[in-house]
Formats: C-alpha cells, sequence, structure tokens
C-alpha cells in the first residue's frame, strides 16, 4: 500500500487554529485591558482605567495620554481570581508551545506519513492548554463585578478578556481536531 502525500484535514485544522489561539491568548495575557473602569469619583470624567492581570493603566480619553503602572490602591492584584489568572495564563502558553512542538513531530513534515499516535497526544496536550486559559478567563468574568473597584464607578469587560476567551476557544477547537488522529491509529489496527 503506498502512503498518500496528503495531510490528513485534522491535522491542518490543529495546525492553524492552535498558532492562532496562541497568539490570541499571548496578547491576552500581556495586554492590561481585563476590566476597564470608568466614571471614577473625583477623577476627570474622560479618565478610564484599564486593569490587566499585572498592570494597571490610567487613560485620558481625551488626549491619550496614557500612564502604566499605576499603584494597586485597593488590593485589585491580591484577588484570588487575578492569581489565578497570572498562573494559569503564562502556564497555558508554555504548555501550547509544548503541544505546537508535539505536534509538528507528529505531523508529516519530512516524513512519507504522518504519526497519528503523537498527533493525538499533541492534541490532547493543546486541549489541556486551552482548558487551562479558559478556567482563568471564565473564572475572572465570573468575578469581574466582584473585583475591588472605586464606588460609584462603571466596570466593563476589556478587549484582553475577550481575547483570552477566543484564543481559548481556537486552542480548544485545535486540540480536538488533533485528537482526532487518534481514529487513523484505530483504524490502521
Amino acid at each position: 500500500h503506498l502512503p498518500s502525500m496528503r495531510t490528513p484535514t485534522e491535522m491542518i485544522v490543529g495546525l492553524v487554529l492552535c498558532p492562532c489561539g496562541l497568539l490570541l491568548t499571548l496578547t491576552g495575557t500581556l495586554a492590561p485591558k481585563w476590566r476597564q473602569v470608568s466614571l471614577v469619583p473625583d477623577q476627570p470624567m474622560d479618565v478610564v482605567w484599564e486593569q490587566g492581570i499585572w498592570d494597571i493603566c490610567r487613560e485620558r480619553q481625551s488626549t491619550h495620554d496614557r500612564l502604566c503602572g499605576q499603584a494597586d490602591e485597593l488590593g485589585y492584584f491580591e484577588q484570588v481570581p487575578v492569581r489565578v489568572a497570572q498562573g494559569l495564563m503564562p502556564s497555558s502558553l508554555v504548555v501550547t508551545l509544548v503541544g505546537l512542538v508535539v505536534a509538528a513531530l507528529g505531523v508529516r513534515c519530512w516524513q512519507p506519513e504522518p504519526r497519528h499516535v503523537v498527533a493525538g497526544v499533541a492534541g490532547l496536550v493543546l486541549l489541556l492548554s486551552g482548558l487551562m486559559s479558559l478556567v482563568a478567563s471564565s473564572w475572572y468574568t465570573q468575578e469581574l463585578w466582584a473585583l475591588p473597584a472605586p464606588p460609584g464607578s462603571t466596570l466593563s469587560v476589556g478587549y484582553s478578556l475577550v481575547l483570552s476567551y477566543l484564543g481559548s476557544c481556537l486552542e480548544i477547537l485545535g486540540g480536538l481536531a488533533l485528537t482526532l488522529s487518534f481514529h487513523h491509529c484505530c483504524k490502521e489496527r
């Protein structure tokens, strides 16, 4: 039986979705806009506080003057959902990189046939990484309005949190696609 020179569709889907998810999750992890606090009392009306998992920035929207590294006077960084996100998001990025390396070894790059078991294991690793970042994003979202903020201010979801969600979902879908490689392995036996 001659080997097929086509890479299976599930491997292609996994290798497209997971790096996209990695980029979105990386951006969501680093950018300081998980939560936006506006209409802060005793501040000009156009001042917005952007809170991430690593930094707090103050931006004046009329002039676009932005100053990061603001003092955490309310104990925002001490909150459990923020601490969990600080641990899970970077861990998820590392696990994603490991999963992509394993996937590269399993998908046909320099060999006539892909290694279905290796690609399937990579899918499980990438699925785990997506779940890690999804747990962090979901927990933060659940507690978004309970996290400390100046009384009377308005809270809203920031784009970094949305990017983290999207990245998590792409990694989960890509990981699931790669785990379908186990099907080929079982079919061959």
